[in-house]
């Protein structure tokens, strides 16, 4: 860059002084602006400002580049598309924001302008500060303490739900419930979710569902929205009716990213409808694999408890049958069989050998006997006067009568003559 001859005097010297100029520092436009850019980086770093949206872009880069405006001035802004696409709104022409960022400058036209990081509504700005306040009170009130949470029902047979009746939300919620865990009846306690009245309602529906313990475990819903849509959830009265409630508390409000307050006092919180649906009952069809697994497991613990008693049965039966007194009489009955069968042979054998003997001796007798005697002619004299054995004549007299027995008969005689 060069001087101008008028910015010098004809000496070289500056004009009005006699002094030599110090040595030059010459700025090419593009340093200047980077230079100055970052002065203005470093030098506020990042601010919020309030301001009208005006000319508002929207290119296809995706970035959004506008003004914000009040009476006086306006300010240059870009929000680029990794930054905006986090917006919970799409900003309009007119619409007074609040916008957090940091002052930057453009480099090749030389324009200061702010670098958006986040967005918001002017007004949600006021029930984001609402919010953040009633949240931090409740908090140090030990609202939102952990350990006064509690447990949810493994299998609820009857659950409540606080919602619209006619929202996308109930719907979602009966289909998981239906899917899920059909075996759980559902009770629904109808209640507007959104305007001036929605938070007295949902206050008396959970109060009603309370008083009439019908249910296990309660859901209290609803889809997504802005905030100001979600705000009947951040009413300080519906927190405090949640902390009361003797039944547990599941909340499933806007989308995940969506936190109210009530999210904050129940006992669960989901981050959608269907995901507090979910939660509040088991899968039934884990819970059938579950019992089909334990039924097997049964069965085969049951055959073999019955093979091992089976074969212990068996066992006693063996020992039974071997100490039974029908076995042992059979036993007995087969001994006395055989004794018997002995006992009638010893006899035949002693009786045979009596009967010998008694032969041998019949015959001993037979011979010896005076009948064989008689058989051979000899006869048995005896007196017929008194009986008397005759053995010698002389025990006769002439004339006197005796009697003679022979081998066949007798006969009576008389003594004619006696020889000696």
């Amino acid at each position: 860059m060069k001087t101008r001859p008028a910015d010098r005097g004809t000496n070289g010297l500056l004009p009005g002084s006699g002094a030599a100029p110090p040595a030059r520092t010459v700025y090419s436009v593009s340093r200047l602006n980077r230079e100055v850019r970052t002065l203005l980086e470093s030098g506020l770093g990042t601010i919020w400002i309030q301001g009208e949206i005006s000319n508002l872009s929207r290119p296809s880069s995706g970035h959004w580049y506008f003004s914000l405006k009040d009476r006086d001035a306006q300010l240059r802004c870009a929000m680029f598309r990794q930054r905006n696409t986090l917006a919970r709104f799409a900003p309009k022409e007119g619409q007074l924001v609040l916008a957090y960022g940091r002052v930057s400058l453009y480099e090749p036209r030389g324009d200061y302008q702010l670098l958006v990081e986040l967005i918001e509504d002017a007004g949600l700005g006021a029930l984001q500060r609402a919010f953040e306040d009633l949240k931090a009170r409740l908090a140090a009130e030990g609202l939102f303490a952990p350990e006064r949470k509690r447990a949810l029902p493994s299998a609820p047979r009857r659950i409540g739900v606080i919602t619209s009746p006619t929202g996308a939300a109930i719907r979602d919620i009966l289909h998981i419930l239906a899917r899920r865990f059909p075996a759980a009846a559902v009770l629904i306690y109808p209640a507007p979710v959104q305007g001036a009245a929605a938070a007295a309602a949902l206050v008396a529906a959970l109060e009603l569902a309370a008083s009439r313990a019908e249910c296990e475990v309660l859901i209290l819903s609803r889809g997504g929205g802005s905030l100001e849509d979600l705000w009947a959830f951040n009413d300080e009265r519906l927190a405090r009716a949640i902390l009361r409630c003797p039944i547990p508390v599941v909340t499933g409000i806007g989308h995940e990213i969506d936190f109210t307050i009530a999210d904050f006092v129940a006992d669960m919180r989901a981050p959608t409808p269907s995901a507090a649906a979910q939660l509040v009952v088991p899968d039934a069809g884990v819970w059938l694999h579950r019992l089909a697994q334990l039924a097997a497991r049964f069965a085969a613990a049951a055959r073999r408890a019955l093979r091992s008693e089976q074969t212990r049965l068996d066992a006693l039966l063996r020992r039974l049958q071997q100490a039974h007194p029908g076995a042992r009489l059979l036993q007995h009955s087969q001994r006395l069989d055989e004794l018997e069968t002995r006992l009638r042979l010893a006899l035949r054998s002693r009786l045979a050998g009596s009967a010998a003997r008694l032969d041998s001796a019949a015959r001993a007798l037979q011979a010896v006997s005076p009948l064989a005697t008689l058989g051979r002619g000899f006869a048995v004299v005896t007196r017929s006067a008194d009986g008397a054995l005759v053995t010698a004549a002389e025990q006769l007299s002439v004339g006197e009568t005796f009697d003679a027995r022979l081998a066949q008969g007798s006969v009576r005689a008389a003594v004619l003559e006696r020889r000696s």
